[in-house]
């Protein structure tokens, strides 16, 4: 991390601790407990929490910064970030920042001089387990702090524990095996001296999701609860795991059945519950996984868990039966409303479906689900039984095809709502995107999973340009269940959202532009050129007596992973920066402007002998293994390097080395040992087919 105020040695560390404690000790900060930080209630000094407090409202009381002073808000500084995922939600306690990026680097920044205290490196890539833990996912998204320790995932599945003081290594826990395809990616939640993590992996056939609680000061486990049944023949470890397994079919087990908990957590203090947001089916086809039909449970759940055994309370299906990869790992939110002249604790989530639902809190009864985006695969949700009521044919029975709207992406994705007490409204960042399903062609009988992390679910699924709208800031009113404003957005994917005391709504954009919208009406107030996207969840906090608000800058997570679309704004992986931008009212600092917009150029390739047939398997291998990161067509958007304007793939020896070997493990690129040689040329021959494409002018 380079800062763009150059200190050096350790004096310059010792000055710069200094001046942090100082700036705490100014900030006025109260001693106060981790629970008291992390309430609801709490003041806003600090951000404790990847949605600053238990019920994850993603809303800062602080208004210093309103709509009146907004237009004074400036940049205070900037630190540029190394290379891989920009897309964390940071955590700020007693005037000191932390944050996380790429695969588990952390730092610790005093705010107020824009000042790196220390840092730590998880090294994921020299972990033996990330060999094929990172072929999926793209780095840490947040990190949790409780009494002075921050708690952070790393791709290769550990939990680790890190003195907030000096960033010390307290702990490290491998919470999934080590030769599985499971892998973390979202930020661990804390309660009442407990830590709790899940993973991701559902899509690549991991097996049996699950959630595990870690005592904060020991990283001793404490328990665990699984989201699928297991093997019935292995017995069950309770009588919830007995009573779920009788809502599949056939020898789910054998392919894992999915129901990762990769992202959504929130904890009632009042109730003393911990509420679990699950994932999609693995295999997405439900006719491969339980070919019988049934609920599977707890697939795309809400999971009330009590917090100190991990034991069953009560759950809340969005899709029973899933099978569109339709999870509900989606942000959940906590809100105290007025439903029919009655005060209701609600959770509110807005899952991939394209329903926005409003669930008691303490029953798990639904009060209302309404669509908030284009919704094909249902008619509505039933009321009285809380189940969906799906169209004719959204199964994609005997190998039909059906439109799909909202797509695999859903309406909303991970990057979080916010919730304004103020406006009584949720701020939701929403995709535009439909999809076809269809398994014509595929053998469900014999379906297996392909050893080595490979994305195939056993359907196919298709978006096409004209399928693709545009992303939108929607203003959502949960009682009357209907928008109140909504604003278009850059591209396909728009950043996480933000609400203050000040009656803002912060928002970033693929574009480069983090804005500032009066929360009434969604008018822009303020606007600010990042010179890259800024797509991370921003957090507010203060620190030396005033208020600042913070956010990572550079393309992340998975909207670059759709070619063209995403790529016209011309971010590339190399030069395009990535940044911690901190804003403070009165702040004059600035950033270089934008680079020009990359646009590819294919290099002279003179040996390059077109093989249609060898192209046609390299592009087979290349989505099910690639495209994620460079591309759909080989055409990257900031992410990873354009590989159709790269010489690597005109060198068979070069090729293989990064390919199967992992010549740049460390630069974030994977290693793919388990593709053999000839997999790995086909891959290279559709690389040197479409730099050719490009070179002539062909999309």
């Amino acid at each position: 991390m380079r800062a763009r105020v150059r200190t050096g040695g350790r004096v310059a560390l010792a000055c710069a601790l200094a001046l942090a404690i100082a700036a705490g000790a100014r900030s006025g900060v109260p001693a106060m407990s981790a629970a008291a930080r992390l309430g609801d209630d709490s003041g806003g000094d600090d951000w404790a929490g990847f949605g600053r407090t238990y019920g994850e409202q993603h809303y800062s009381p602080l208004a210093e910064i309103n709509r009146d002073t907004v237009g004074k808000l400036g940049l205070a500084w900037s630190l540029d970030l190394p290379e891989n995922n920009p897309i964390a939600a940071p955590v700020a306690i007693g005037g000191i920042l932390y944050v996380a990026s790429g695969y588990t680097k952390v730092s610790a920044i005093d705010p107020v001089q824009g000042r790196v205290l220390w840092s730590y490196d998880a090294h994921v890539a020299d972990q033996p387990a990330a060999k094929i833990k990172m072929r999926n996912g793209w780095g840490i998204r947040g990190l949790a702090w409780w009494d002075g320790r921050l708690f952070v995932g790393t791709q290769d599945g550990r939990l680790v524990a890190l003195d907030a003081a000096s960033g010390r290594e307290m702990w490290s826990a491998m919470t999934v095996g080590a030769d599985d395809v499971r892998f973390i990616s979202g930020p661990p939640r804390v309660f009442d001296g407990k830590v709790i993590i899940g993973h991701g992996g559902a899509d690549i056939g991991a097996t049996r999701g699950y959630v595990t609680a870690y005592d904060t000061a020991t990283g001793k486990q404490l328990w665990r609860f699984y989201t699928v049944p297991g093997n019935p023949a292995d017995g069950f470890e309770d009588e919830t795991q007995r009573r779920i397994a009788k809502t599949w079919t056939g020898e789910w087990w054998k392919f894992g059945g999915g129901g990762t908990a990769w992202n959504a957590f929130a904890y009632d203090p009042e109730t003393d519950i911990v509420f679990v947001g699950t994932g999609n089916g693995g295999p997405w086809n439900q006719k491969i996984r339980s070919p019988g039909g049934g609920d599977n449970l707890f697939l795309c759940s809400i999971v009330a868990l009590d917090a100190k055994t991990g034991r069953y309370k009560w759950h809340y299906q969005v899709n029973p039966g899933e099978t569109w990869d339709y999870n509900a790992a989606m942000d959940i939110q906590f809100a105290d409303l007025v439903i029919d002249g009655k005060p209701r604790k609600v959770l509110m989530q807005a899952p991939k479906n394209g329903f926005f639902y409003v669930i008691d809190r303490i029953t798990g009864k639904l009060i209302s689900a309404e669509p908030f985006a284009k919704v094909t695969w249902a008619s509505r949700i039933d009321p009285v039984t809380g189940r969906p009521v799906e169209t004719p044919g959204a199964r994609y029975p005997n190998g039909s095809t059906f439109e799909m709207w909202p797509s695999p992406e859903g309406a909303h994705n991970w990057l979080p709502m916010a919730f304004s007490p103020e406006t009584r409204l949720v701020y939701i960042p929403t995709l535009e995107m439909g999809a076809t399903y269809s398994d014509a062609g595929i053998d469900l009988k014999n379906w297996h999973w392909v050893p080595g992390g490979i994305n195939d679910n056993g359907v196919k699924v298709a978006i096409t340009p004209d399928r693709i709208g545009q992303s939108a800031l929607l203003a959502w009113d949960p009682v009357r269940q209907r928008a109140a404003w909504r604003v278009p957005t850059a591209g396909l994917w728009s950043g996480g959202a933000m609400a203050t005391a000040g009656g803002l709504v912060f928002q970033g954009q693929v574009d480069g532009k983090f804005l500032a919208y009066d929360a009434r009406d969604g008018r822009r107030l303020w606007s600010f050129a990042a010179g890259a996207a800024v797509q991370a969840p921003p957090i507010s906090y203060r620190a030396g007596g005033q208020q600042y608000i913070t956010v990572l800058s550079g393309t992340g997570s998975s909207g670059a992973m759709f070619g063209g679309p995403a790529a016209k704004f011309g971010w590339e992986a190399r030069s395009q920066p990535r940044r911690i931008l901190t804003f403070r009212l009165g702040g004059t600092a600035t950033v270089p402007a934008a680079p020009q917009p990359y646009r590819p150029v294919a290099n002279a390739d003179p040996d390059y002998r077109p093989d249609p047939q060898q192209t046609a398997a390299g592009m087979i291998v290349y989505h099910q293994q690639c495209h994620i990161c460079h591309g759909v067509g080989a055409v990257a958007a900031g992410i990873a390097p354009d590989l159709r304007a790269s010489l690597v793939p005109q060198s068979a020896e070069a090729f293989d080395a990064i390919v199967r070997q992992g010549g740049l493990m460390e630069r974030g690129m994977p290693s793919f040992g388990q593709l053999s040689e000839a997999q790995v040329m086909a891959i290279r021959q559709y690389l040197r087919s479409r730099a050719r494409d490009l070179a002539e002018g062909r999309p």
